[in-house]
């Protein structure tokens, strides 16, 4: 199977708010742990924004590879995490060390504190009608001012609709559960229309806080299994993202290991 060309190495790394981020990839990821995105996020929301949060896992750094206008939207966004363990492996074996995986779900519960601890008011955007409101319940039920949801079905005529209603609701933080790349391309296009000082892109999270999905057992996470996990899960939508998206991820990851042995 052919692979993509490597993205330059030397390709502009995002801003340096929440500290350097390294490269991995060709793209840049900040070497946090999960306390300190927190508090990198915190300083964000202080700041006013519009700052954007994306993380990083395999599939994604495939998609960049293919998509020159997704790689552009991850090095403008603000803070970067590595949300699958493959990444933070790939980046010990290319010589950009991070100290852990922070999952976007653990990173969006923790806000969730943050946000019950700081008085942020927050709006949930995505998934499907009945989840949203579901999470937004449980979200209410511990601390957090959720100010407005609603779900992430909507054609391209109703997006200024959206945009509106979240920018009215005036949140400090807008969660938003779409897939990717969908979800970026949607914030780095309404980031500024949108008035929140930090925009999180969350995937499939609000299925899990509902529970409508599980996640995997910790030991399967701190294996780098968790994608096995999803698969039996929906195996029917999952079975060509993982099957041709991680064995290209690792040939990605060996051209620019290739690469760096040259130089």
């Amino acid at each position: 199977m052919p692979t993509t060309p490597p993205l330059d190495e030397k390709a502009p790394t995002g801003p340096r708010g929440p500290g350097r981020p390294v490269t991995v990839c060709g793209l840049p990821v900040h070497p946090l742990t999960l306390r300190e995105s927190v508090a990198a996020a915190e300083t964000l929301i202080a700041d006013g924004g519009p700052h954007q949060h994306v993380v990083l896992n395999a599939a994604k750094i495939v998609q960049a590879h293919d998509d020159p206008e997704l790689a552009g939207i991850i090095r403008s966004c603000s803070l970067v995490n590595a949300d699958g363990q493959s990444v933070v492996w790939a980046g010990r074996l290319l010589g950009s060390p991070l100290p852990e995986r922070v999952a976007g779900i653990d990173f969006m519960l923790a806000m969730w504190r943050s946000a019950a601890r700081n008085g942020y008011r927050v709006y949930l955007l995505g998934a499907e009608p009945e989840v949203v409101r579901e999470t937004a319940r449980i979200a209410a039920r511990q601390g957090v001012d959720v100010v407005g949801h609603r779900d992430g079905y909507w054609d391209e005529a109703r997006e200024p609709e959206v945009v509106a209603a979240v920018r009215e609701a005036r949140p400090d933080l807008l969660f938003l559960a779409v897939p990717s790349p969908r979800k970026e391309h949607f914030l780095a296009r309404r980031q500024k229309e949108l008035g929140c000082a930090l925009v999180v892109g969350v995937g499939g999270s609000f299925d899990v806080v509902a529970g409508l999905r599980s996640r995997a057992p910790r030991w399967m996470q701190r294996a780098g299994l968790e994608w096995f996990h999803r698969l039996a899960q929906e195996p029917r939508r999952m079975f060509l993202r993982y099957a041709v998206g991680n064995t290209r991820f690792v040939a990605l990851t060996a051209a620019h290991w290739a690469r760096r042995r040259t130089r």
